[in-house]
């Protein structure tokens, strides 16, 4: 039987656990010292915990439950990781380098089914949703790289936009977020972390309520109801409309920015029209809204897609500048490695696959 992750626990939880089992309340701030600021990957290292409760802890969690598959680096220090979860599934992970510090993008569920028809992360459908362990694992695998490399650099930022919707993954997205803020542990400030979603529009309302200080980024991707659902069906569900009622919610209640982003795709979504819509659809939020202007990589399952030429890039954040929105054009990290999100899992299940018919046709043979 598959002994569930420990690093799934918040120190709250973990304390209850100990306490059930027998030990001092104590010993979850040692254990999640030497989880999270000594980062051992075995409960033998734990030296100053008696014997009896090692012993414990041995029994009933395992510390690593993701094994690293495959490993891309990029010139501009981009690192692209393919993770192997315990039932075979593969997650991707990014660790990105900006002049603030190292980001790590994380994944919440395997595959998704959110069905963005220019996205490389819905092209295989959602196969289950991660638990807060493997979420939370993504990080220490990435600071266990870090930790080997030697040059004493962390992990200062978190962004949750890798494959998947984290607020259909909510509560253990919700644990993820309490264990990597924890000031015990790894200690990433609320305002270095945000959740991006498609815009699942009754949890706006849920977070909101969370009263938590991490950012949160809506993907947009168009400003009127027609062009959204052409390439994002969510809106079927919930259009701008009730989208937008959401986000008046989460900014009264908040009075915090929210980042919208918005996917370039050449004379789709990228003329000078769509841009006053936008600039018209954020005009009366445009002191808390913040647009993020990204250039579309391509992927070979979406070739009716294509990059915007810069020309239209540039017009489009000028048009939105000049109806006083603020915005800027995402710098572009790992471009020479499957930058898309989703590529590389997408890409390694393929090779798989291949693999397997190779091998079947040889055992024919």
């Amino acid at each position: 039987m598959t002994k569930p992750s420990i690093f799934g626990l918040t120190i709250e939880q973990l304390t209850a656990w100990l306490v059930e089992h027998g030990q001092k309340k104590f010993r979850a701030t040692q254990v999640w010292d030497w989880l999270y600021k000594k980062r051992v990957i075995n409960f033998s290292d734990m030296v100053n915990i008696n014997k009896d409760c090692r012993q414990l802890l041995e029994a009933h969690f395992s510390i690593h439950t993701l094994t690293e598959a495959v490993k891309q680096e990029s010139k501009d220090g981009t690192i692209k990781f393919l993770f192997k979860l315990q039932d075979g599934n593969l997650i991707e992970t990014v660790l990105m380098r900006h002049h603030y510090g190292l980001s790590v993008c994380v994944t919440t569920q395997v595959g998704c089914n959110i069905g963005c028809t220019f996205c490389a992360s819905g092209i295989l459908r959602k196969n289950r949703d991660l638990t807060g362990a493997e979420i939370v694992e993504q990080i220490m695998n990435v600071q266990k790289h870090l930790d080997e490399v030697g040059q004493g650099e962390r992990v200062s930022h978190i962004v949750i936009m890798g494959i998947g919707e984290p607020f259909d993954n909510f509560t253990n997205m919700m644990t993820f977020l309490r264990v990597v803020n924890d000031q015990k542990g790894l200690s990433i400030g609320a305002r270095h972390i945000t959740v991006s979603t498609s815009g699942l529009a009754h949890k706006i309302y849920e977070f909101a309520d969370e009263n938590l200080q991490v950012n949160l980024a809506i993907s947009l991707h168009a400003p009127n109801d027609e062009l959204r659902t052409q390439i994002m069906k969510i809106n079927r569900a919930f259009p701008l409309e009730k989208l937008m009622q959401a986000v008046d919610y989460y900014l009264k209640k908040t009075n915090r920015r929210i980042t919208f982003e918005y996917i370039l795709l050449k004379d789709v979504n990228d003329h000078k029209e769509e841009a006053l819509q936008l600039a018209k659809l954020l005009g009366s939020i445009r002191h808390l809204a913040y647009v993020n202007l990204i250039p579309y990589n391509p992927v070979n399952e979406h070739i009716q897609y294509e990059r915007s030429e810069q020309e239209a890039i540039q017009a489009f954040y000028e048009t939105l500048k000049g109806q006083g929105i603020n915005c800027g054009v995402r710098l572009e990290h790992g471009t020479d490695i499957d930058a898309a999100c989703g590529q590389l899992r997408s890409k390694q299940i393929k090779k798989e696959r291949v693999r397997k018919v190779k091998r079947a046709d040889t055992a024919l043979a």
